[in-house]
């Protein structure tokens, strides 16, 4: 990673150093989000999340690799992860990974505000029937309720939404690109 730095520039502000989902599942990136002092989690029916594959993206072949023009995609709040992705590709731009947002709310952990959260519809999970599953991953905060627990309120939370479902303070997340340098 430091000599990625070196390499790239540590004053970078105009990408995002992910590694690659393989080398940084989400289930090991998660807890290290923070929101004050409360750690990030993973809902507790989602414990398939490192399944959650890239879907239609060729990634760079390298461990560590840039994410630029990185966007929250507000404007898609209240759309579903099914328009969404229509509208995107129309822009060619390309929706972000699961592991990509998690290095996100890792790296600039303000992008997680309550109210205006995404999914990270790049990730999806291939069923053994040869089947997309309806689930999506999103990145929030939690309320504290049900089986989050009271304890957990205001903690960063993975979890899912169904593909064809729209959510009011939900946006798509997207980036412009992908490369391993310059």
């Amino acid at each position: 990673m430091r000599a990625a730095v070196a390499q790239w520039g540590s004053e970078r502000t105009d990408a995002l150093l992910v590694f690659r989902p393989d080398l940084a599942p989400p289930s090991t990136l998660a807890p290290l989000m923070r929101r004050g002092e409360k750690p990030g989690f993973v809902v507790e029916d989602m414990t398939d999340v490192d399944r959650f594959a890239p879907t239609g993206l060729e990634l760079p072949g390298e461990a560590l690799y840039l994410v630029t023009g990185i966007a929250r995609g507000d404007e898609f709040e209240n759309a579903s992860p099914a328009e969404a992705l229509a509208e995107l590709t129309a822009r060619d731009r390309s929706p972000l990974l699961l592991t990509e947002g998690l290095h996100w709310v890792l790296q600039q952990p303000e992008v997680l505000e309550r109210n205006h959260c995404f999914m990270t519809i790049g990730s999806r999970l291939m069923k053994a029937t040869g089947k997309l599953d309806s689930r999506t991953p999103a990145l929030w905060i939690s309320n504290g309720t049900g089986r989050d627990g009271k304890e957990r309120k205001d903690a960063p939370k993975l979890g899912w939404c169904w593909w064809n479902n729209r959510h009011t303070w939900l946006g798509i997340a997207s980036a412009a690109g992908r490369s391993t340098g310059a």
